[in-house]
């Protein structure tokens, strides 16, 4: 387990560190070299945040965890006893009365290493309990032990390091919810940077229309990362997120916190697309969602928009909803029914209903 979350290291972050590396040598290369390095971090740091959505961790098989044998404990050896004694035997006579020293710290060493052993051992064991007790609970549908997994497991750290902090609540055991609030101004550059025919480097201020273009990629980026992210941990079927921002208030002329996009995304519907491939932005066109990416040119912020609720699922089922979820659809498809039955009680209602009739 372990070693999956390190093979979740994504190559672009990789690259990224290496770079920032080479970048305190700098002072022994050259005048272009130290150039090229500049611009080649920033495309890097571009590519992290521009790449978010294509990687994911490990798919957790629950059932495989809940079902797993312990590990197997550490058995004691005369490894070092054994081979200590092997090079007595052929030691010349006169050097033999440093025999039972010899033996002595081999046993020693074998001691030695059977501890460590034992420490791993009973490590690996704790693990093994915990994981089994929390697989064994989200099997049968605790919602706490959702939550104690995202923790544990942590799949979102790289995120956390872009700048994006998540709330995670469950609904039902098919239903889950996220609310990620992305630091985009923080996150993406305030400048571009390029190499000139020269060799040196160029630095312009980022246009307006290139940020939000950048910014808007990573948001989409971001709900898509913390989808496959839950997917492969969890076993719900639909996720519900809301990507907060800092949006201006205009009642108040404030920036706050506000919601920019919200997505509900079905597990069957995530699974049909190339990650690799897709463009974050476009790809909120495959699920129902709210959003409203048209930046002011006054605030250069996006507009806020009202979050999807559980109620607002077009193909949420009663099962998924809890009972406030519920009695707020029930409530609004009533709303819907007496709106209409008030739209066929005009005039040219009644005609449609005579007409209906007498056909």
């Amino acid at each position: 387990m372990e070693a999956a979350q390190r093979r979740q290291q994504r190559d672009a972050q990789r690259r990224f560190r290496e770079l920032e590396r080479r970048t305190k040598e700098q002072a022994k290369l050259s005048a272009i070299e130290q150039a090229r390095l500049e611009v080649d971090t920033f495309e890097s740091q571009l590519e992290v945040l521009l790449s978010v959505h294509k990687e994911q961790g490990d798919t957790w098989d629950w059932t495989a965890v809940a079902a797993s044998l312990p590990y197997p404990p550490p058995q004691r050896n005369s490894y070092c006893e054994q081979k200590a004694k092997q090079r007595v035997i052929v030691m010349p006579v006169e050097q033999r009365t440093a025999l039972q020293v010899i033996i002595e710290q081999a046993r020693s060493q074998d001691e030695h290493e059977f501890e460590k052993a034992a420490q791993v051992y009973s490590e690996q064991m704790s693990l093994w309990e915990r994981r089994k007790s929390l697989a064994l609970r989200i099997l049968a549908g605790e919602h706490k032990a959702y939550t104690e997994a995202l923790v544990e497991i942590n799949p979102f750290a790289e995120m956390s390091n872009l700048g994006s902090a998540i709330h995670f609540t469950v609904h039902t055991t098919k239903l889950a919810e996220c609310v990620l609030k992305v630091n985009g101004k923080q996150a993406i550059p305030a400048q571009v940077k390029t190499l000139t025919a020269t060799g040196k480097v160029s630095v312009k201020n980022m246009s307006k229309g290139r940020f939000h273009e950048i910014y808007q990629d990573y948001i989409c980026g971001c709900v898509l990362r913390v989808a496959r992210e839950i997917f492969a941990l969890l076993p719900v079927e639909g996720l519900l997120v809301t990507a907060t921002a800092d949006s201006l208030d205009t009642r108040s002329g404030q920036f706050v916190e506000q919601p920019v996009l919200s997505v509900f995304m079905p597990r069957a519907d995530m699974a049909r697309l190339d990650f690799n491939q897709l463009e974050p932005f476009h790809a909120m066109e495959n699920f129902q969602h709210r959003d409203h990416f048209k930046a002011t040119r006054k605030s250069e912020v996006f507009q806020a928009i009202k979050s999807l609720t559980p109620a607002d699922i077009v193909h949420a089922s009663m099962e998924d909803m809890s009972f406030h979820d519920l009695l707020t659809a029930i409530q609004k498809m009533r709303e819907e029914l007496k709106a209409k039955i008030s739209k066929l009680s005009q005039p040219d209602g009644d005609t449609i209903l005579q007409t209906g009739s007498s056909l």
